[in-house]
């Protein structure tokens, strides 16, 4: 991970173009993580945390890959030793925490920068594991208090620990076998309650949350049933994983039945080996639960699952696991150290195979694409990725297939149109970005992309109406106001076009381009003077420019100086 950069799927706004983070840790930094919610998320420690790696590191992409991994490392260090100290069990600890540190399925959540939240939140995670093991050891009110206060740094930094009061309850039956107190989690459940109700507030706020009518109740049980019994599935077959899981098009009723009939078997399997096995129901309930928030009844974002989820929940199907062959080979301690060897040696070639593929949005989302069928997320990102890198042949393949796929995609429409514009196929591009301002008439950077390209192509008349539109729907942007103005000289309207540069130098202060431009529109009009200003400015701000040398020179003459 250490070679790796940023990929262009949520690292760019949530660390590398995001101003309050970029800026370092800072106190209006600090106030807007904890007042504000961003990308349908609250999570103001684990912004805090990525306004640490930019204080001290800037944008060094690898340093801020090796925050996530120390995290990462400390959560399954934490997890050992909790396991050790609640159950006793010295090796089954060890094999739990080694299958949480090595597993492949992992990689999203540690490999990923934008997914700082699933590493931090997991050290909080076992931290509160410690004190409430300290806690039920000595009940007293300090160590209740503390336990009470690592939860809520926790939910701080990641809602998924809204489950934990949960599995509190679970390792009162065991290993601490001192009766569910459900009264001393009150405060628990209360803090969860509150948190899952904000998360739900804010993703429905930025349209997150997916209505019923674009995904029916009945798809999104099939779909969680499926996706239960496919997180085990990829447990024990860790292969097709991909940083994005496209939602199945048609229905699941028939997988959905047979998984439904597994994992109900399962479950009455645990509750019958309950006096016997306790560990067996504990953790397949552990896995049931904390998995429950993000199966998808409540649907948030587009995937239909994805493997990051699996970074808590795994922790209670290993357990039962692990436990289960600890039983079955406690008289065989041999077998069990090869096979245990066997199983770690394993997942470190998987793992070490699977970080490859997170080098580069290029590598991560052509993985996506091959190993996933209709991936519009996979096939839009990997477009994105091979156009920064200036493939735009390539990058108009797989936006091609991005707009099959979704054929009213307005985004998919509007890329595609820039990357034929690069390759100089203006009528394709122009119909292109027509397309996606039918989808979305009042997307201002379309208009303003029609513009540009209309205007490049001569004929300014057809641009200005587009500028004109960017403008009105975004009139803060100061290059539609310049390049406005350029369309407008053109067609002889110079005092419009003043108007224009004027506005694009109020805005952008610093635009050498814009004062030039100002400075000529005024010279037409025949304010030398002011024409002297402007071109004077454009020179100071950029030397360089011969022409605005040479216009400020003529203005200068027949100003008579």
């Amino acid at each position: 991970m250490l070679h790796f950069g940023f990929v262009n799927y949520d690292d760019p706004s949530y660390v590398a173009q995001n101003p309050h983070v970029r800026d370092g840790l800072t106190a209006n930094g600090i106030a807007w993580a904890f007042t504000h919610s961003f990308a349908g998320n609250w999570f103001p420690l684990t912004w805090i945390s990525h306004m640490l790696d930019c204080q001290f590191f800037g944008l060094d992409a690898s340093l801020h890959h090796l925050t996530n991994l120390c995290f990462h490392v400390l959560a399954a260090i934490l997890l050992y030793t909790v396991l050790r100290r609640i159950t006793g069990a010295r090796w089954p600890s060890a094999m739990v925490a080694a299958l949480f540190a090595l597993h492949p399925l992992h990689v999203e959540s540690v490999a990923w920068i934008a997914e700082r939240k699933d590493v931090l939140s997991a050290c909080f995670w076992m931290v509160t594991l410690a004190a409430y093991a300290r806690y039920v050891a000595r009940p007293e009110k300090a160590r209740y208090a503390l336990t009470l206060a690592a939860f809520s740094l926790g939910l701080m930094a990641k809602p998924m620990l809204v489950t934990l009061p949960l599995v509190l309850c679970l390792l009162d039956y065991w290993p601490f076998a001192r009766g569910v107190h459900i009264r001393e989690k009150v405060p628990f459940l209360a803090l969860s309650a509150v948190v899952s109700v904000v998360t739900y507030l804010v993703h429905r706020d930025v349209a997150a949350v997916v209505s019923l009518h674009a995904l029916p109740l009945s798809l999104r049980i099939e779909n969680a049933l499926v996706s239960y019994a496919l997180y085990i599935a990829k447990m024990f077959w860790p292969s097709g994983l991909a940083v994005f899981y496209p939602y199945p098009s048609g229905g699941l009723a028939a997988p959905a039945t047979a998984a439904g009939a597994a994992l109900a078997a399962i479950t009455a399997a645990a509750i019958r080996s309950a006096r016997r096995r306790p560990y067996f129901i504990v953790g397949w309930l552990w896995y049931l639960l904390t998995l429950a928030p993000v199966i998808g009844l409540i649907q948030a974002g587009q995937q239909a699952r994805a493997d990051r989820y699996t970074y808590i929940p795994m922790i209670g199907l290993t357990i039962a696991l692990i436990w289960g062959a600890a039983d079955i080979l406690q008289s065989r301690p041999r077998v069990a150290a090869a096979l245990g060897t066997a199983v770690c040696a394993l997942c470190v070639a998987l793992t070490w195979h699977q970080t490859g593929y997170w080098q580069d949005g290029v590598s991560l989302f052509q993985h996506a694409v091959d190993v996933t069928t209709d991936n519009y997320i996979a096939q839009f990102n990997l477009a994105s990725a091979l156009a920064a890198r200036g493939d735009n042949s390539e990058a108009a393949r797989h936006l091609a297939d991005a707009v099959r796929i979704r054929p009213n995609s307005e985004p998919a429409h509007a890329e595609l149109g820039q990357v034929l514009a690069r390759l100089g196929q203006t009528d394709e591009a122009l119909a292109e970005l027509r397309t996606a301002a039918q989808e979305k008439p009042d997307d201002a950077n379309v208009h303003y992309r029609i513009g540009l390209l209309l205007g490049g192509a001569g004929r300014p008349d057809e641009a200005s109406v587009e500028l004109s539109t960017a403008v009105r729907l975004d009139p803060d942007n100061a290059e539609a106001h310049r390049n406005l103005g350029i369309s407008l000289a053109l067609m002889g309207r110079a005092p419009e076009a003043a108007e224009q540069f004027s506005a694009a130098v109020r805005l952008h202060p610093d635009d050498a381009n814009a004062r030039f431009n100002w400075g000529m529109a005024l010279a037409t009009l025949g304010h030398a003077r002011e024409a002297i200003a402007q071109l004077s400015e454009a020179v100071r701000l950029d030397p360089g420019n011969a022409q605005a040398r040479a216009a400020l020179e003529e203005a200068t003459a027949s100003d008579g100086k």
